[in-house]
């Protein structure tokens, strides 16, 4: 896709991600606003976005991310990055609204886009990699590497998880030529958290319960026990990983109370469990090892209906393993 001539002629641009956006969320989006500034510099160009955590506050034009979207006009030109549009929240009326649609994506569960023009890439490990691939490189600049290279670590774990791959240690490679901080941006984006942040960590840990021979976990943070801690969902990226490092883990369970009986999921596995397709069947989505959905009913509903189908793949696997 050549994103210029995508965008040519248009007078306004509008740019927006997936509710409660994560690193890959709002590196790739955050790169393509600056990007698009440089590009069609005569566009009105608008980012949307639910506000992202502070510790992304080093981004270039930080403060021009709209959570108001207080916008009235349509757009000719919207761009959904790492996501579909049941997931943009309050921006999926600016998606629905404009003259073109364009969506850059990495999931899987995202076969095949959801706008006019799509390029979604599920073997690339991060929207953040995928939208490099169709920038030109003789306008990127340090900001949009920063960008860029918040995505990319965020989604790969800092180069830990299993969509890591050769390339995507060469584009790393590349946008760490802009010599930017990338040992601070990692650590105090990725692995730095507050004490409030470490305290919900610690009792989600404390209070987790392995199940199916200790080769499952899961945890659950209530309203009541966010409310005592002062947190808010934000706070609690990460716990599920945590749980996954356990040895012997094979699929970790993190939930959160998001209302009356209703519970944002987050799974993490290795390769025994493909969770996307745990996710996909609760009408979520994601990657093989990561992936997450809602779901309704009690903490002991949820769980129960989850580890019928982490359950039924280990079984699976184990069959396979045990034939070959």
């Amino acid at each position: 896709m050549d994103l210029l001539k995508e965008c040519a002629g248009a007078g306004s641009i509008g740019i927006s991600t997936h509710i409660r956006p994560d690193g890959d969320a709002v590196g790739s989006s955050m790169a393509l606003y600056l990007y698009l500034k440089k590009r069609c510099p005569d566009a009105e160009i608008k980012l949307f976005m639910e506000t992202p955590p502070d510790c992304f506050r080093y981004l270039k034009y930080f403060g021009d991310i709209d959570s108001t979207y207080a916008y009235d006009k349509p757009f000719d030109v919207f761009f959904v990055l790492d996501t579909v549009p049941d997931r943009l929240g309050e921006a999926e009326k600016f998606f629905e609204g404009a003259k073109k649609k364009i969506n850059i994506d990495h999931h899987i569960s995202n076969k095949n886009g959801c706008g006019d023009v799509n390029v979604v890439r599920p073997e690339i490990g991060s929207t953040s990699e995928v939208l490099y691939g169709l920038l030109d490189e003789a306008y990127l600049d340090t900001d949009i590497a920063v960008a860029l290279y918040t995505g990319i670590i965020h989604d790969t774990g800092v180069f830990q998880y299993s969509n890591t791959t050769p390339q995507t240690m060469r584009v790393a490679a590349r946008l760490m030529e802009f010599d930017f901080p990338f040992f601070k941006i990692i650590e105090e984006s990725f692995y730095q958290k507050t004490y409030l942040q470490n305290q919900i960590l610690g009792r989600a840990l404390m209070e987790s319960i392995r199940f199916m021979d200790g080769r499952c976990i899961v945890s659950c943070v209530d309203k009541k026990m966010m409310q005592f801690y002062n947190v808010e969902p934000v706070d609690l990226d990460g716990i599920v990983n945590q749980l996954r490092n356990i040895k012997g883990v094979n699929c970790a369970v993190f939930l959160y109370e998001t209302g009356l009986m209703e519970y944002k999921v987050s799974m993490r596995s290795d390769e025994m469990v493909d969770v996307s397709k745990v996710a996909a069947y609760f009408g979520g989505g994601g990657h093989m090892r990561a992936a997450g959905c809602t779901m309704k009913g009690t903490v002991h509903d949820v769980i129960n209906n989850l580890s019928l189908h982490i359950e039924k793949q280990l079984k699976e696997k184990e069959v396979c393993t045990t034939e070959s």
